[in-house]
């Protein structure tokens, strides 16, 4: 069976113009609202609390009234129910949530109450909060083959046995994406007696809403009518999920698009999110992670592994010591989960009580200087409780980034630029949140330029997808050497004409025929038999042969 990644990119490019003019339409730009100010709106405290996860005042809340931020990704647990390590791979990888695929039966084979119980006693065994979805409801009324929101919302009551109880630790996405581009003003009503049916029959869970136009809501519906769909739930325990892919390929789309449910008091996360590129355009995930964390909105990024279109593959394989170019923005990049997840207060992961910050770290040395990586150690915090992660920041001027994330008292800053003077400093943080004052900062200067001698390397090259004129590929630079590479140049060269046209998990720029790539800051460090992968879309004639000779860092490498 083809495996369907979740979010359908077929809009026409006349309707998606369309739709993006009655979208901006709809919207006033503007900056992103302070986290502080998301509390601070009128949005209405829920009436009859859920037993467990919960809204209040915009927010989701744990039953302890702590402030529930998710952080993960999704897994596709129905095409792929034996890829049952994957849930504890993801949380190894400091992921808090996991979103799961599952079929109502009219797709696929429905999921059984057992296997359900299964997956929900696995979440909870790797102490992730676990969100439920039917995917059968992905593009309702354009693709003939979806279900209703009605036939799932009878799919969850027929596992209302095995949910109950589970409040604290579940949410239920009633529907995946669950209206195409067809009509998608037909979505609210569906939306309103999917969810009074699930009330009707006892769920005290917060449920989970997808939007219409394949969840990206291009057309404004979800937005236009999200105040009338949550007042229809009597419990108030319902939350937006808005899906971003192509269609938010600008800052002012995607500020304005969360900023609107934020100001309005109306609880929202980024449940679906691409980064990497293809002919329909290239969604800005930088901005989606920042505005998320500084908007304290969860997100949870497409998708773990075992899509048709590879591209969106965190893990390839299922591999987690292969993350793809895109699984290392997700996890390690800026934003990314290893620097903001915190894990439920439900698993004892952080205590609510506890407002003692961390002492300050001790003053950074540096180590191993290259001419784009630095390592950094310092003398570890102490805390009351526990020290759960360290954050690395560049100091400049009076301002300061965070560049990396660690969780012991060492990391390796990567994607500096040559014969350049850095300053580092390093916070600490315990696992309620609280942040040290900031250690004594390192001055550092990164060496000149140059090849790393004596690089061990393979390639993988692969045409992932073609169409007349054009193409998409994958190139997988695999480390066989015994030390890592920190700081990269692949060099190929193409036969017949082909020019980049974008890339990802890399930059590149052409000569000709040859090819130069440069690494991104999130791929710029290869462990020993670790690998990174750079995606790109290209031009092409009616030949495309595969390229067969690389260097890197001017070192032959071995093709796969």
């Amino acid at each position: 069976m083809r495996r369907t990644r979740s979010t359908t990119r077929k809009n026409p490019v006349s309707a998606l113009l369309a739709g993006l003019a009655a979208f901006l339409g709809l919207v006033v730009l503007g900056a992103l609202v302070p986290a502080a100010a998301y509390a601070q709106q009128p949005g209405e405290s829920s009436g009859a609390l859920a037993t467990g996860l919960h809204i209040d005042d915009g927010r989701l809340l744990e039953g302890n009234g702590n402030d529930f931020v998710m952080r993960g990704v999704n897994h596709a647990h129905t095409w792929y129910p034996g890829e049952t390590q994957s849930l504890a791979d993801i949380k190894a990888l400091g992921a808090n949530t996991v979103r799961v695929v599952l079929s109502d039966g009219h797709r696929w084979s429905r999921n059984s109450p057992e296997d359900v119980a299964a997956v929900i006693a696995q979440c909870k065994a790797n102490r992730l909060i676990c969100v439920l979805e039917v995917h059968d409801t992905t593009g309702y009324g354009e693709d003939t083959a979806a279900g209703t929101l009605d036939h799932a919302a009878d799919y969850w009551i027929s596992l209302k046995s095995v949910l109950t109880g589970q409040e604290n630790y579940v949410i239920v996405n009633i529907g995946n994406e669950p209206w195409g581009n067809t009509n998608p003003e037909g979505w609210t009503d569906p939306t309103v007696a999917a969810v009074k049916k699930l009330r009707g029959a006892g769920f005290e869970h917060t449920i989970m809403v997808d939007a219409p136009n394949w969840g990206q809501d291009w057309q404004g519906v979800m937005r236009a009518n999200a105040q009338a769909v949550y007042d229809a739930d009597t419990t108030g325990n319902l939350i937006f999920s808005i899906h971003m892919y192509s269609v938010f390929d600008t800052a002012a789309e995607i500020t304005d698009y969360l900023n609107a449910f934020v100001t309005a008091g109306l609880p929202i996360l980024i449940g679906e999110f691409g980064g990497p590129a293809d002919q329909w355009g290239d969604p800005d995930e930088d901005t989606m992670m920042a505005a998320a964390q500084q908007l304290r909105l969860g997100y949870l990024a497409w998708s773990w592994s075992g899509n048709t279109d590879p591209v969106l593959d965190l893990a390839i394989g299922f591999d987690p010591s292969r993350l793809s170019s895109w699984g290392q923005r997700i996890f390690n990049g800026a934003n990314g989960i290893a620097q903001t997840s915190k894990e439920a207060t439900i698993y004892g992961g952080s205590n609510p009580g506890d407002t003692q910050a961390p002492t300050a770290p001790g003053t950074p040395s540096a180590s191993a200087v290259a001419a784009t990586s630095v390592n950094l150690t310092w003398t570890a915090a102490t805390d009351n409780v526990g020290v759960t992660a360290y954050d690395i920041v560049r100091v400049s001027g009076g301002g300061e980034t965070t560049v990396a994330a660690a969780t012991t008292n060492t990391a390796t800053v990567t994607g500096l630029t040559a014969n350049t003077a850095y300053t580092f400093a390093v916070y600490a943080r315990d696992a309620a949140g609280n942040r040290s004052a900031r250690s004594a900062t390192v001055n550092v200067t990164t060496a000149d330029g140059g090849s790393t001698p004596g690089t061990s390397c393979s390639v993988g090259y692969r045409v992932s997808s073609e169409w007349p004129g054009g193409f998409q590929g994958e190139i997988t630079i695999r480390n066989t050497g015994t030390a890592a590479i920190s700081g990269w140049k692949l060099v190929f060269a193409f036969a017949n004409g082909q020019t980049v046209s974008n890339m990802w998990g890399g930059t590149s720029t052409q000569s000709g025929a040859t090819v130069s790539v440069a690494n991104a800051s999130y791929t710029s460090t290869i462990p020993a038999s670790g690998s990174v992968a750079v995606g790109f879309t290209a031009n092409k004639g009616s030949v495309n042969t595969v390229p067969t000779a690389f260097t890197l860092n001017g070192s032959t490498c071995a093709t796969t």
